[in-house]
C-alpha cells in the first residue's frame, strides 16, 4: 500500500507531503472533490478550468488499476483510505463520490442514480475496517477513533442533490438508498 512505515500505515507527514505537492502544482483551491468511479472518469473533461495530474506523480498517491482496489494493510485499507485523507487535507470540506454498482431494488433501472442515505460495511463484518490502526496525530485529524455513524450522510447536502436533479429535469432517474460495500477489485455478480 501507499506510504508505509515498518508499522504499515499512513502518517502525518506523508499526507502534508501529498498536499503540498499538489497545492504547488495549481492555483486552483478547490471547495468540492469528485471521486469519479468506473467508467465515469469523463466528468473530469467537462471541467473548464482544469489541471490534471498523472497518479504517478503524486508524491506517495496509489497507483490507478482501472479498476477499485481494496487492499487490507496491518486490518486498514491504505489504498482506499489514504487518496480521501489527501483530499481532507488539501479540502477540509466536501467530497462527493460516484460509481457504478448493482441494485437489489426492482424497482431501480439501469442507470438510476442512487443518493447514499447510508451504507453497510460487509468487509467490516470480517474485521475490516478503514478505521482500524494507531489513532496517532496523523489518523486523530480525521477525527475520533470511533465516530458515530448515523449522520455520516448530510441530510441537507442529500436534499441539494435532489434540488439539483428536479431542477435539471432528471429527479425520475434519482433514488435514495443504502449501499452495500463488499471487496473486490471485481464488477458484482447479477446475483
Amino acid at each position: 500500500c501507499l506510504m508505509l512505515l515498518n508499522s504499515g500505515y499512513c502518517i502525518h507527514e506523508d499526507y502534508q507531503r501529498t498536499a503540498d505537492w499538489l497545492l504547488s502544482q495549481t492555483r486552483h483551491r478547490p471547495k468540492v472533490a469528485i471521486i469519479c468511479g468506473s467508467g465515469l472518469g469523463m466528468l473530469a473533461d467537462a471541467l473548464k478550468c482544469q489541471d490534471s495530474f498523472k497518479y504517478s506523480d503524486i508524491p506517495g498517491f496509489p497507483q490507478s488499476t482501472g479498476k477499485t482496489q481494496l487492499r487490507a494493510c496491518n486490518n486498514i485499507f491504505a489504498s482506499v483510505f489514504c487518496p480521501f485523507a489527501e483530499i481532507k487535507y488539501l479540502l477540509k470540506k466536501y467530497i462527493l463520490c460516484d460509481n457504478a454498482c448493482m441494485s437489489l431494488a426492482d424497482s431501480y433501472s439501469c442507470g438510476d442514480i442512487m443518493i447514499i442515505c447510508d451504507h453497510i460495511n460487509f468487509p467490516g463484518l470480517a474485521g475490516l475496517n478503514p478505521l482500524n490502526g494507531p489513532n496517532d496525530k496523523g489518523v486523530s485529524m480525521f477525527g475520533p477513533r470511533f465516530p458515530p455513524m448515523s449522520g455520516v450522510y448530510d441530510k441537507s447536502l442529500r436534499k441539494m442533490a435532489f434540488d439539483i436533479c428536479k431542477n435539471m429535469g432528471v429527479s425520475q432517474y434519482v433514488q435514495e438508498g443504502v449501499y452495500c460495500m463488499v471487496g473486490g477489485p471485481n464488477f458484482e455478480s447479477i446475483a
